[in-house]
């Protein structure tokens, strides 16, 4: 007996719905649609293996390598659209929407701009927009040539692959520092996202104030979904650890400086409809892009966005494709800060405890500890091997301020002992 499926437009199809985009189901289903999961292998890539539910969906699709077989199968659901859930899925996604709902994506020819990250500095650099200097290489000798020809060779350097996501693999090279060291780690390793790092990526460093800036766009408009200022430690040679973020309002002065060239950037990679992700670094010499994605914010951000603005990502998506409903800006009805609690090396977490009364803390508002007591942890060096988060809201910045210096005094009395 053939199976009767429902009406077309009835169903959203989700590719990778993994990391934040395991809660477009959800959201999708409230909304009248039955949500269909398409997986950008036969398994998600490891650091998404957690956030995998295929008993969220009642139909379930993997790429096996052909693309448009793959098409013709879900070619049933009579789709209206498509959306990319996680970063793993965006170039899958990209072909797919060409082939089942072409012109409702984004601009086809600057698909890798939206991925790689050296694709996407050869965009704005078509475009005219100002950028960091960086070369993609699997090759040593070319790379020094580079760094001389550019006069950067013994400066501060940044080498990571390519494509990466959370920042997996993110290493600074100091003043006269061994390059070549980074670049042969980097260089062959399969990464978070389960891909071989077959070249390498030097950058120039950007010095400066980082800001996640989130957006949605509809026929190639772009709005400000929100806006946060990062505030990222390292740890040895390890750059761009999470810290801290603080969610600014759409007219702050430091938004409005950073989000015309953000727009910029947008146009430059090719992004006209769905959500953008862009980290902006303010420079001496301007805003200068770190990265962008075409995707939803990752890292547990869809709550806090919520919490901070009372919208999101996830949101503004299903109200565009469902309803029809579109956003100028946003509003910010509360003062966030996020903090991630980082693991100082590996080994046994020994004591939990020392959180012990976090909660009474007036601008408390939600922690997840991510180990028990006693487990065996990783040194965190990227998004993905944080020890735990905490939200803090409060109208008070001094309040504020004052708890979250009683935060990183805990975090400084973490016991992690030898494994």
């Amino acid at each position: 007996m053939t199976e009767q499926l429902p009406s077309p437009g009835r169903y959203t199809i989700i590719v990778d719905p993994l990391s934040t985009g395991q809660e477009y189901p959800a959201a999708f289903e409230e909304a009248g649609q039955i949500p269909v999961a398409v997986l950008s292998g036969t398994e998600p890539p490891p650091a998404y293996t957690t956030s995998w539910h295929p008993d969220d969906f009642e139909h379930v699709h993997y790429f096996t390598g052909d693309v448009a077989a793959l098409a013709e199968e879900l070619r049933q659901y009579e789709p209206e659209y498509l959306v990319p859930g996680a970063e793993s899925g965006v170039e899958l996604y990209d072909q797919l929407v060409e082939i089942l709902v072409p012109g409702t994506g984004n601009v086809p020819e600057l698909a890798a701009a939206r991925r790689d990250k050296w694709e996407m500095a050869e965009a704005l650099r078509v475009a005219g927009v100002p950028r960091l200097r960086q070369l993609r290489t699997a090759d040593p000798a070319e790379a020094e040539r580079w760094l001389k020809e550019n006069d950067l060779l013994g400066r501060r350097l940044v080498i990571k692959p390519p494509k990466s996501a959370a920042g997996d693999e993110v290493y600074v090279v100091f003043e006269d520092g061994d390059w070549r060291e980074r670049f042969d780690r980097v260089l062959g390793r399969t990464n978070k996202m389960g891909l071989v790092n077959d070249a390498v990526l030097i950058q120039e460093y950007a010095e400066g104030t980082e800001y996640l800036v989130d957006s949605y766009t509809v026929d190639g408009k772009h709005s400000l979904v929100d806006v946060c200022r990062y505030t990222k430690i390292s740890r040895g040679d390890k750059i761009g650890i999470y810290h801290r973020i603080d969610f600014l309002a759409a007219d702050d002065p430091e938004v409005l400086a950073i989000w015309p060239y953000t727009q910029q950037v947008l146009d430059a990679v090719g992004i006209r409809t769905g959500c953008g992700h862009a980290e902006v670094m303010m420079t001496a010499d301007g805003p200068r892009l770190i990265e962008v994605a075409a995707r939803p914010a990752g890292g547990g951000h869809q709550m806090v966005s919520e919490l901070a603005t009372g919208d999101n990502h996830i949101k503004r998506t299903v109200a565009h494709r469902v309803r029809g409903e579109v956003r100028d800006s946003f509003d910010l009805v509360q003062h966030l800060r996020g903090i991630f609690v980082s693991a100082y090396r590996d080994g046994y977490f020994r004591n939990r405890e020392v959180f012990d009364g976090i909660e009474n803390l007036k601008s408390f508002h939600w922690m997840k500890i991510l180990h028990d007591e006693d487990a065996v942890v990783p040194e965190t060096v990227d998004l993905f091997t944080c020890l735990a988060w905490v939200i803090l809201i409060h109208s008070d910045a001094q309040t504020l301020d004052d708890d979250y210096r009683r935060v990183l005094e805990m975090e400084a009395a973490i016991v992690i002992d030898e494994p």
